[in-house]
């Protein structure tokens, strides 16, 4: 890459994160606590409870492949929203409807790849409170709900350069829905990420006023002041070179069409530019918002080549 695209992606990811509210130091110690462990037929699953934050504790799920050789790629797993609470990082190891079979734990171990998911604020064992509360509650103290999970996020990956297993190297992200949104965000502002995966979720801002569906996000999706500076193709932008692969449905009211050409054609501009133009790829089926059996095979195939 240019040294002097380099610079100016690096000084744009500044002013993205500085969008962010007011986030605990990026320094601050961090740790973490194994509190259970199971043995399941292709992974060892790890329970994990991290400090990340200083605030409040984050439990995780960290599943370890059989055999292989280490150290290993690794997948940082971003859990959905779903409209339910309760979810988080459950996703990660039991699915539910809008995810395939099976659960991405036992799909990503059977290929020989470490996965980690935490729960994020307000969700799974961290869950109790409104998101209209924590938003609010935050917004009061300076802080944004959205810039408070990527932080924890940002830390998640501190957490595991500290794991003598893996291979950070080969560290993916992914998620459908939020997890979706979560991991393009990360990928765009942590370059450690090497390959980012997201399904359905990949919403052209402009789109979304334009279409009137605003409000099939929540709460925590929405950052002060981001449209005076970016667009999504803007912060997509700023994971290439990298390889970075969207999966999305055409009558999914989360994400426009419109917006799908818009994000893809400029993103096809910039990997064409920087000379890898295979390393960013649309898919689009005519379904909803939910992985299918044919996201899937994209998926492996794209973790197969990349990481």
């Amino acid at each position: 890459m240019p040294e002097n695209l380099e610079q100016k992606q690096t000084e744009r990811r500044a002013q993205l994160y500085a969008l962010l509210g007011d986030l605990p130091a990026r320094d601050r110690p961090i740790s973490g606590e194994v509190v259970a462990l199971e043995e399941r037929e292709t992974h060892v699953l790890q329970t994990l409870m991290l400090d990340l934050n200083g605030i409040e504790p984050v439990p995780a799920y960290f599943s370890l492949p059989r055999g292989g050789s280490r150290p290993l790629p690794v997948v940082l797993y971003n859990h959905a929203h779903g409209g339910g609470h309760d979810i988080g990082k459950e996703e990660f190891v039991r699915g539910r409807p809008a995810i395939v079979n099976p659960p991405y734990a036992e799909t990503l171990a059977r290929r020989g790849i470490a996965g980690f998911c935490t729960d994020t604020w307000n969700f799974g064992e961290r869950r109790g409170r409104t998101e209209f509360e924590l938003y609010t509650e935050m917004l009061w103290k300076g802080q944004i709900l959205w810039g408070m999970m990527i932080y924890d996020s940002i830390r998640a990956i501190d957490y595991l350069a500290t794991r003598p297993e893996l291979d950070m190297s080969r560290l993916g992200t992914m998620g459908l829905s939020m997890g979706s949104t979560m991991s393009w965000w990360l990928a765009a502002l942590d370059t450690r990420v090497k390959v980012c995966i997201d399904l359905c979720c990949l919403t052209d801002f402009h789109t979304l006023i334009e279409t009137r569906h605003l409000d099939g996000h929540g709460l925590y999706y929405f950052v002060p002041s981001l449209l005076k500076h970016f667009t999504t193709a803007d912060i997509n932008a700023l994971i290439a070179p990298r390889p970075h692969l969207s999966l999305a449905g055409n009558y999914d009211r989360l994400t426009p069409p419109a917006g799908l050409e818009r994000i893809d054609r400029e993103l096809r501009e910039v990997y064409g530019a920087l000379g890898v133009p295979e390393r960013w790829r649309l898919r689009r089926w005519d379904i909803g918002h939910y992985e299918t059996r044919a996201m899937r095979h994209e998926i492996l195939q794209f973790l197969e080549t990349y990481l």
